[in-house]
């Protein structure tokens, strides 16, 4: 058992707006559609850069956003924003592409909602010149995009697997893992990296059970549940991000065991660091969206101007945050945690 710490995107048509099942908060500052690109056209107004995120509520997505608002600020950029309705919405996404290339982006950022059917909309969009930067989560194929900036969604997970092991210590675990949803790669990258650091396989007898979240809080809670009713000694906790930990957290908070399953996640928002810090999480890999958005849009902005191709997978970087530190594996406290998060 454990004792987790308490501490006090012929030219494609924009479809009509009943289609459009998509936030665009940045439309205004489109120019008026049917202008080609202007990385093509030569025209020496301002870089255009457009930034499609999965959804506009989550706070990593508006730290997102804001890291490709201060970079757009920074460089002239003339940035239009929109996201998803929800977690998932590839055609939203498909639509927010179409109409900003028919107004003549040169450059798009996108945290794909579905790697594999997004692509042909971007492969339609880089014909036309348009440069397309995934952001977050990669494409599938991920060469279906030209550049990657992202977490190594990997070794986030592999990091606290590895903290997670290290805590446990000998002997068998019981372990839950609450993942995302079938076939969205950064889920998958997490778990994989999740059991490579625990040092086991996904059939490995120590995974008692494995439930889809689709990193929701209140799904998390009723995942969990769903565990424990399996097997109530359940001792570890995989969570793909931390609104799912919390929901984990709430549901063996009922059961009376919250401060002997340790919970570990993914993500590293402010209110995930807290979570760390109060002890209801164990410990966080913590991510940095802004980073990823304005290294973006500065990509597409040399581009642009001086014909610097931009290619290939940059790291953005990742943190173990936990005040619980484990022998072997690097961490930093909550206090960086803290003035490194988002939300």
């Amino acid at each position: 058992m454990f004792q987790t710490r308490r501490s006090p995107r012929p030219r494609p048509r924009p479809r009509t707006a009943a289609v459009a099942a998509v936030s665009v908060a940045g439309v205004l500052l489109l120019a008026s559609c049917g202008e080609g690109a202007k990385g093509s056209s030569g025209d020496d107004g301002p870089v255009k850069v457009g930034l499609i995120t999965k959804t506009d509520t989550n706070p990593f997505f508006v730290k997102m956003k804001e890291g490709a608002e201060r970079a757009a600020k920074s460089h002239d950029v003339e940035l239009s924003t929109a996201a998803g309705k929800f977690d998932g919405d590839n055609e939203g996404q498909v639509t927010a592409l179409e109409n900003m290339v028919a107004a003549g982006v040169d450059g798009v950022l996108i945290t794909p909602n579905d790697s594999k059917a997004i692509v042909p909309a971007l492969e339609r969009a880089r014909a036309k010149g348009v440069v397309v930067i995934a952001l977050d989560t990669p494409t599938e194929p991920e060469k279906a995009s030209d550049a990657l900036f992202a977490t190594d969604n990997f070794k986030a997970g592999e990091l606290i697997g590895a903290y997670a092991k290290a805590r446990h210590g000998a002997g068998k675990a019981k372990i839950a893992l609450l993942n995302l949803a079938p076939g969205v790669s950064v889920g998958v990258l997490r778990r994989d990296g999740f059991l490579k650091g625990y040092g086991i396989k996904e059939n490995d007898p120590q995974v008692v059970c494995a439930q889809d979240t689709g990193g929701d809080q209140a799904k998390g809670q009723t995942a969990m549940e769903n565990c424990l009713q399996k097997e109530p000694d359940i001792d570890v906790v995989y969570s793909i991000n931390e609104p799912a930990g919390m929901g984990a957290h709430t549901a063996l908070k009922a059961k009376g065991r919250a401060d002997d399953v340790l919970i570990v996640s993914v993500d590293g928002g402010c209110t995930g660091v807290k979570a760390v810090q109060s002890g209801a999480l164990a410990a966080t890999s913590q991510q940095y969206p802004l980073l990823m958005a304005s290294k973006g849009v500065e990509a597409v902005v040399s581009h642009v101007k001086d014909g610097t191709k931009v290619s290939g997978y940059t790291d953005t970087g990742v943190t173990l945050i936990t005040d619980e530190p484990a022998a072997g594996v690097t961490a930093k406290d909550t206090a960086y945690g803290l003035d490194n998060c988002w939300g």
